[in-house]
């Protein structure tokens, strides 16, 4: 564990946190109060996420803004810390007003936390507590967890909480299979229990095969198989092995239309569902996809206005469909309004294209133009706010007046920026992997410190003329306030942090 005084910033001072933080105080009435109070935000901020600083004022005053909604839903409980959702009670809620449907984006912007007691007892909470309670949540919405629980394991490199939840973690997946496994071995789901309800291919009352389901089910097995090889189960990694292996392939066989070129719903009937939607970009989120050109084509759809581009953000549904935004409006469609949600997911999809296949249509500028419009959906009468889903063409806010949509928990952004943008590649081992994937020539400067990684405090700068910081120019990564990288230019970064203390 860190040293009290290590957890310091090294560049940054938290100036600019405490004028952010004043400011969303005096924007909202604290209708709420949970763990942490509005007097008490600044505080609890400063000790715990990494800062940053960014050319683009929006980009960077949403990006606080996300951790000061973030905390509103700290709650704590007899049964541990939790996070919530919706701000005020919902009657789908759970035990404590827990959902489990954005829970994977939670434990995702959770785990840059620099005290891992939180997220610890949230993902105890989930995979334990809830499901002996008397009445058990965790399985009314589709998720990745075991996925998720593993991609934060990369980020604090606490083995042992992650080894202690292995039988657990195993004992879901195989109550997912009992549950939802259809017998040719795919995964079944209504989209309301995808938390994407009234979408164009979904159903309340069909088992069609959905690419979220599927593709959770993969990323969770390969979360699976990588757990066992830690502790040396050969058997249970062979087994899940296999299992990702073979949904990687049913997914291929079953969802992909070479029509449309694109993963689609698969109906109860048979048929493929005939449309191309937000979710069919999933896959990719887990690196599911081969790296063949053919799959590739689906991402032509981002840069189409008549697919999934518009002004305001990616569309749920391709606008040319004729079923485009036909389910109405304000009861929560899916079927081509803009939902934060899916975004995250968009967006995370996207990165991993372009970090980690060879065979893409896409460039960084197509990911920074799509995540800064993002950060620029988040507003509502000229103050930052997050909302359940909004109107591609006007950013008109649905369900926005409703006090539950104030600070929606419902998906990410500070993960998109420290994971994707600034480019941190978590890690098993003791290699420091760095890939931004801000575009050449789009910003002269920015800064992530403070960000807490395999117990140690990592700090990115870039200057393009080293006028800004007063530390050279180009781009620097320093760790425990020792330079450890240089060079004249963003791109990748390898560096072995063995034999540095």
């Amino acid at each position: 564990m860190c040293a009290k005084e290590e957890l310091k910033s090294q560049i940054l001072q938290p100036d600019k946190l405490q004028e952010y933080v004043k400011s969303f105080n005096d924007m909202y009435e604290e209708e709420v109060v949970n763990y942490i109070s509005d007097e008490e935000s600044f505080k609890w901020l400063e000790n715990n996420i990494p800062l940053f600083e960014a050319p683009d004022p929006k980009m960077e005053e949403i990006y606080y803004f996300r951790w000061w909604t973030f905390r509103k839903h700290l709650k704590k409980t007899s049964e541990g810390f939790v996070f919530t959702e919706f701000i005020t009670p919902v009657s789908h809620g759970g035990n404590y007003n827990t959902i489990s449907s954005a829970l994977g984006h939670h434990i995702n912007e959770g785990r840059w936390l620099h005290n891992d007691k939180y997220m610890d007892e949230y993902i105890i909470f989930w995979l334990i507590r809830d499901k002996y309670a008397e009445k058990s949540f965790h399985h009314k919405f589709s998720g990745w967890l075991a996925h998720a629980v593993y991609q934060r394991y990369l980020v604090n490199n606490d083995d042992v909480f992650l080894i202690s939840l292995i039988n657990e973690l195993d004992a879901d997946y195989l109550q997912w299979q009992e549950e939802k496994r259809l017998p040719n071995g795919m995964y079944w789901q209504y989209d309301v229990r995808d938390a994407m309800e009234e979408s164009i291919s979904g159903s309340r009352t069909e088992k069609n095969i959905r690419p979220t389901i599927n593709s959770y089910m993969y990323g969770n097995a390969k979360a699976m198989a990588k757990m066992a090889k830690m502790i040396n189960r050969d058997s249970l990694k062979e087994v899940y092995t296999q299992r990702a292996e073979k949904l990687r392939e049913l997914v291929h066989e079953n969802l992909w239309s070479e029509d449309e070129n694109f993963f689609e719903v698969r109906l109860e009937n048979g048929e493929l569902a005939d449309v191309r939607e937000a979710i069919g970009y999933i896959p990719w989120y887990f690196n599911l996809p081969k790296d063949y050109p053919e799959y590739a084509e689906a991402w032509k759809q981002i840069n189409d206005t008549e697919g999934f581009k518009a002004p305001y953000g990616l569309t749920t549904a391709e606008q040319r469909h004729p079923e485009f935004r036909t389910h109405g409006t304000g009861t929560s469609e899916w079927d081509g309004a803009v939902w934060p949600y899916a975004s995250t997911q968009t967006l995370k999809a996207l990165a991993n294209l372009l970090t980690n296949y060879s065979e893409n249509f896409m460039t960084k500028e197509d990911y920074f133009r799509e995540l800064k419009k993002y950060a620029m959906a988040h507003e509502k009468d000229g103050k930052p706010f997050i909302g359940e889903y909004f109107d591609e063409q006007t950013n008109e806010h649905l369900h926005g007046d409703k006090p539950r949509s104030v600070h929606y928990n419902h998906s990410g952004y500070v993960d998109l920026i420290i994971n994707d943008l600034i480019g941190l590649k978590p890690r098993e081992d003791n290699i420091l992997e760095v890939e931004p994937l801000l575009p050449e020539g789009q910003w002269d400067w920015f800064c992530l410190d403070k960000v807490k990684y395999h117990d140690r405090i990592l700090t990115f700068l870039w200057d393009r003329n080293g006028k800004k910081y007063g530390r050279g120019s180009g781009f620097r990564i320093f760790v425990d306030d020792e330079e450890i990288f240089h060079a004249n230019s963003l791109g990748k970064v390898i560096v072995d942090l063995s034999e540095r203390k």
